[in-house]
């Protein structure tokens, strides 16, 4: 199993850890010269996260033989959609807020397809409610930078 009762807390100690820098990019907004950087940090930082669950999906699909065939197309997904969410600042059009705002959703959305896949082959119970816990965290956050990229926009000035 993922979380025998050794690594347990360990993972759940460093799961809540990776929630630290969102967190951080979240205070920062309190800082006007800085609020841009925390934004790009966050989405940079929440579209990385986002990325690494496609191989967290894809390493579940390739060591177990019983996955559902479509866990592929959902492990590639991550990554395609947040190097879609970045083109907007890539081409200069309007970002960082409705980039953040898919990311967020997606993040908050995902357990889903860890609970599909549950329903196809045996995931520890743990590692559920951990997954639930950190995407609904790192969601949440993600949805603070991104109201913060509306209410900071020059266009709501």
């Amino acid at each position: 199993m993922i979380l025998d009762s050794g690594l347990h807390g360990r993972a759940r100690w460093l799961g809540i850890a990776g929630l630290l820098p969102q967190a951080l990019a979240v205070v920062l907004l309190s800082d006007v010269e800085l609020r841009w950087t925390a934004m790009a940090g966050g989405f940079g930082y929440a579209a990385l996260i986002f990325s690494f669950l496609g191989g967290v999906w894809w390493g579940i699909g390739i060591s177990n033989p019983q996955a559902p065939r479509w866990i592929y197309v959902a492990a590639v997904l991550p990554s395609l959609i947040a190097f879609a969410a970045y083109l907007p600042w890539i081409f200069g059009w309007s970002w960082p807020g409705p980039s953040l705002v898919v990311l967020a959703l997606l993040l908050l959305v995902s357990p889903i397809i860890d609970h599909e896949i549950a329903l196809t082959i045996a995931l520890p119970e743990d590692w559920l409610r951990l997954r639930r816990m950190l995407s609904i965290g790192l969601g949440w956050l993600t949805a603070m930078l991104a109201v913060a990229a509306f209410a900071f926009s020059p266009a709501a000035g």
